[in-house]
């Protein structure tokens, strides 16, 4: 009994730490500036592994919800936003070597009269047979300007691992037909007046990939993602609440823009201000925050978790050592009883 109280004191300690963290350490929430931003959810065909359909169905479908939001602005049903928000993989096709992607991306951007983000897979200049997943800042009247490139691709879903080797016995290896090829540069990417830190789907899941985009000038997050292939599961809710985690985290706003949702808006304190249903075509519209400062979470970073890690580890540790000795030490005693007895 006395050696399990050292590992209760921990068990308490542990589950004490983040109420206290959450007291002690406030997240400030309050807006520097705000941007006027619309999410557009364009939807799918079908949901599964076929998501994409024939060639262009997708682009087509946010073109469309695009081009209707373009109209509901001229008819004065809404107010013009400052810019548009596609999801991951609204072009599935490379824009810049199909020119009936270009010219619907372009219509559509002219049609709504600011930048949008548009998530595109794009053919890899310079390495052959490799795909590059980005996010691309197009403006009206100039067309596509600065990028991000997703850094970390999906094992398996986006490239595969030793292909060479595992495609000779696992079959289903040819629906990843071409491996995405990773970026090395953070999402911060100016659009129209906003400065924001473009997130790739599941790339939100990684710490230090979130945190790098906020310190390098993110006044807001992007999730774009495409959750066509996981929709009516626990898949998108589950991203839905990482991305609440990371708006308290950081003190920043963050937009999940999905092709067939969830899509959310998600305030600086985690609450969900706004978000779509399944596989619907749905445009939201909404004034967001855009703020400066920086949390202990992205001057610190890992450096709590790994020091709790290391102080659960050793208290652990303290119990196994000390319940081994007091082992040790009763069975000393023990045998010295039985030699007393037999004497």
């Amino acid at each position: 009994r006395r050696a399990a109280l050292p590992a209760a004191g921990a068990l308490a300690l542990a589950a004490a730490v983040p109420a206290v963290a959450a007291a002690a350490v406030p997240v400030p929430t309050a807006a520097d500036d705000t941007v006027r931003i619309a999410v557009v959810q364009g939807n799918v065909q079908r949901p599964g592994m076929d998501f994409l359909g024939r060639p262009m169905m997708i682009l087509n479908n946010h073109v469309e919800a695009t081009l209707a939001l373009a109209r509901d602005i001229e008819a004065g049903r809404t107010e013009r936003p400052d810019l548009v928000l596609w999801p991951e993989n609204a072009s599935d096709l490379d824009p810049y070597t199909e020119p009936q992607a270009y010219q619907a991306i372009e219509r559509a951007v002219e049609a709504v009269g600011v930048p949008v983000l548009v998530g595109a897979l794009i053919d890899h200049p310079t390495r052959e047979g490799y795909v590059l997943n980005q996010g691309i800042v197009w403006e009206p009247g100039s067309g596509p300007g600065d990028s991000y490139t997703k850094q970390h691709p999906v094992p398996f879903g986006e490239y595969v691992p030793f292909r060479d080797q595992l495609s000779t016995f696992i079959s289903r290896l040819e629906r990843v037909p071409r491996d995405f090829y990773p970026g090395d540069e953070t999402g911060v990417l100016d659009v129209g007046p906003a400065r924001l830190g473009d997130v790739i789907c599941f790339e939100v899941a990684y710490d230090g990939i979130v945190r790098d985009t906020v310190n390098d000038g993110a006044r807001a997050l992007v999730v774009q993602t495409n959750n066509a292939t996981y929709g009516r599961t626990g898949q998108p809710e589950q991203q839905l609440a990482m991305s609440q985690l990371r708006a308290v985290e950081h003190g920043r706003s963050v937009v999940t823009v999905a092709t067939s949702g969830i899509s959310a808006i998600v305030a600086p304190d985690g609450s969900i201000e706004q978000r779509t249903e399944e596989f619907t075509q749905d445009v939201l519209t909404a004034t967001l925050p855009l703020r400066d400062g920086v949390t202990v979470a992205d001057r610190v970073g890992a450096a709590p978790e790994w020091v709790l890690t290391a102080a659960g580890l050793g208290a652990w540790g303290f119990v196994a050592v000390r319940e081994r000795r007091r082992r040790v030490r009763a069975g000393a005693a023990a045998a010295g009883a039985e030699d007393g007895a037999g004497d």
